[in-house]
């Protein structure tokens, strides 16, 4: 069976174990800030990714996600702050490949090397089984393209074949630079599940992305930076799950904004640009009751939702 992308479906979700024997090692990025001459690309950062949970982390190109990966990574060196897995640094972990694995971009392989080579060189310089290669490029969907040279991959196959580099060393903790980058739908999906599996594990997944209608879907929970310094971070539920607060729609918007505030005075009414009303602080009964008393017709009223992306660009100022 293949994908739209022409590529074999993934291998079925097996259960793994960590050679290291730790799994879902915890992240702490504590007071962290990296300067790059007079430009500050992360400032005072501070936030915790737990074991067993998926955490999305989010920001405008720029805001300094990627650094702080590399910071966490050991390739750059903070300015001030630590960054650090378990609690020790990364050049500080006995055999970091069978601890985190890491996918940040999806440039670096020599074209003219084979998905399996390329595996093969990883594992060997990370003390890892060569019969590791085979095994992930399985789980990614790419044993049929093992011997293919990867300067003829497509950006999906590369992201596929950087997770499959991640996952070498069986690591309880990872860390992805918008890993369904390239991906098609089915391979989306497929990622998900797979992400949600391996969190289940008890191990610990950070994910950067910017597309956010996919980490909505993905994540437990967010941490969201801007410009290097920390906006929100939280259970994912904390942003989507809301109380009392209710759209309405109706012809007499003037009318049910007086009904409501004789008969719930505490309800707080805004207008929406798309002319209806944004209803907070009273339940939908309540709202029901006023119209009805007061001869109001009522065209739609509904809970309210606040999806990731309208938090993430409402704590942003909009930049993406």
């Amino acid at each position: 069976m293949t994908s739209p992308d022409g590529l074999a479906s993934p291998g079925p979700i097996i259960a793994t174990r960590s050679d290291s024997g730790v799994l879902g090692s915890r992240v702490d990025v504590a007071g962290l800030s990296k300067h790059f001459g007079s430009v500050v690309a992360v400032d005072d950062l501070t936030f915790t990714v737990d074991p067993g949970r998926v955490t999305g982390f989010l920001g405008p190109n720029g805001s300094g996600k990627t650094t702080t990966l590399r910071c966490l990574l050991g390739l750059v060196e903070p300015t001030t702050g630590t960054a650090t897995i378990g609690a020790q640094r990364y050049h500080d972990i006995a055999h970091p490949a069978r601890v985190v694995g890491a996918a940040l971009e999806a440039t670096g392989f020599h074209p003219g090397r084979t998905a399996r080579n390329h595996l093969r060189v990883l594992a060997l310089a990370g003390g890892i089984e060569e019969s590791r290669a085979d095994a992930t490029l399985d789980l990614v969907g790419l044993a049929d393209s093992a011997r293919r040279s990867v300067g003829g991959f497509s950006l999906g196959m590369r992201q596929r074949l950087q997770l499959a580099a991640a996952l070498l060393g069986d690591p309880g903790v990872l860390l992805l630079d918008e890993p369904a980058n390239g991906l098609d739908p089915e391979g989306i999906a497929w990622l998900r599940g797979f992400l949600r599996y391996l969190a289940s594990q008890g191990r610990t997944i950070l994910i950067s992305s910017h597309v956010l209608s996919e980490v909505e879907q993905t994540v437990d929970d967010v941490v969201i930076i801007a410009r290097g310094r920390l906006v929100r971070a939280c259970p994912l539920s904390d942003i989507t799950d809301h109380g009392q607060r209710l759209v309405v729609r109706t012809p007499q918007t003037e009318e049910l904004i007086a009904a409501l505030a004789q008969q719930v005075p505490q309800a707080r009414v805004s207008r929406q640009d798309d002319g209806s009303l944004l209803i907070e602080d009273v339940d939908s009964p309540s709202v029901g009751r006023a119209a009805l008393d007061a001869h109001i017709e009522l065209h739609e009223l509904r809970p309210a939702t606040s999806d990731l992306e309208q938090v993430f660009l409402s704590l942003t100022g909009g930049a993406q």
